[in-house]
């Protein structure tokens, strides 16, 4: 724990042509939070380069960094993500400095697709790894070795942590202060940021919402519905009755609109409901399960294995380990 006779951390962000500009910005604020209210400062802040000066990032912005220096020892890096990792795994002199870095880093974390630079490098070899959703198959495929989860929203292995795309990074980065000073410091960084504390590492990146095509916003009001009815008998002639349709017509028109009937539609809310509650409370299963309109637990983990390929008391676990 961080006290007044503690010398500040020394933060290190990595950079370089055409990284996201959020995956680094995003920690950096995360990490100012609590030196305004701390006296001494918990945490030193840099952000480096191979060549130093200002970096151009994917958007077009540049931010100045600092050449980075031989010998240099962090205690936690960041490596930032981006669409130039796609010619800085590439670049040997880059992932060098990565391991040289890393050597002497208490913690090694990356943000987006900085956890490919990671893996590059050799870091990840036969750890557990996430990264952007899209990048996820990439990863898998030109590094085997590495255990990738795509579901996550960050993955802890030892020494290295690694988050999903852009916004996770934020989520990581509060993990990493909770880490360092306690969970009322990483709460009060939160509120000032307005940004909720903190998404579990172990919750999807993923939204039912984005993998539905609406066509227009017909169903707008009637989706917000079902999402406050899950624990109500939500067969499509009670949802066609509050759409003033007629079963038929409203399965036909619904499928149209999204994609995907309406039955397959409330499951998903359902599970995406269920799950963010086993994740992140310590209800009961069967609570959790009345509540989303599974009925009772055995119903809700015969679900969660067809969807998840694990049962909830798994899932729970994880996010806790």
């Amino acid at each position: 724990m961080f006290s007044a006779k503690t010398a500040p951390r020394k933060i290190g962000v990595l950079i370089f042509e055409h990284f996201q500009l959020l995956d680094a910005a995003g920690p950096l604020s995360v990490f100012e939070m609590p030196m305004r209210g701390m006296s001494p400062s918990p945490y030193e802040l840099a952000v480096y380069s191979l060549a130093g000066g200002p970096v151009r990032a994917s958007s077009g912005v540049s931010l100045n960094s600092e050449k980075l220096p031989d010998g240099l020892s962090l205690d936690t890096l960041v490596v930032s993500g981006g669409e130039g990792t796609r010619q800085a795994m590439h670049d040997e002199d880059f992932l060098s400095s990565i391991r040289n870095l890393s050597q002497h880093a208490r913690r090694t974390t990356s943000v987006c697709s900085g956890s490919i630079l990671l893996a590059a490098a050799g870091l990840l070899n036969g750890r557990r790894a996430t990264t952007h959703w899209r990048r996820c198959p990439d990863m898998a495929r030109h590094f085997p070795e590495v255990v990738v989860e795509a579901d996550r929203i960050f993955v802890q292995d030892g020494k290295f942590w690694t988050s999903a795309g852009i916004t996770a990074g934020i989520d990581l980065a509060l993990a990493l202060v909770e880490d360092d000073l306690g969970a009322d410091i990483a709460r009060r960084s939160a509120r000032e940021l307005v940004v909720h504390h903190r998404r579990h590492g172990g919750q999807s990146q993923f939204s039912v919402m984005q993998d539905v095509k609406l066509v227009s916003g017909r169903f707008d009001s009637l989706i917000d519905w079902i999402r406050t009815h899950l624990s109500g008998d939500l067969k499509v002639e009670q949802i066609a009755e509050k759409a003033g349709m007629s079963p038929r017509n409203f399965a036909r028109v619904f499928r149209s609109e999204t994609g995907t009937t309406p039955a397959r539609f409330v499951e998903k809310l359902r599970l995406e409901s269920a799950r963010q509650q086993v994740e992140t409370t310590c209800t009961s299963l069967q609570q959790i399960a009345q509540d989303t309109g599974f009925g009772d637990a055995e119903r809700m983990r015969t679900a969660f294995i067809r969807a998840y390929g694990q049962p909830p008391m798994v899932l729970r676990r994880q996010v806790r380990a």
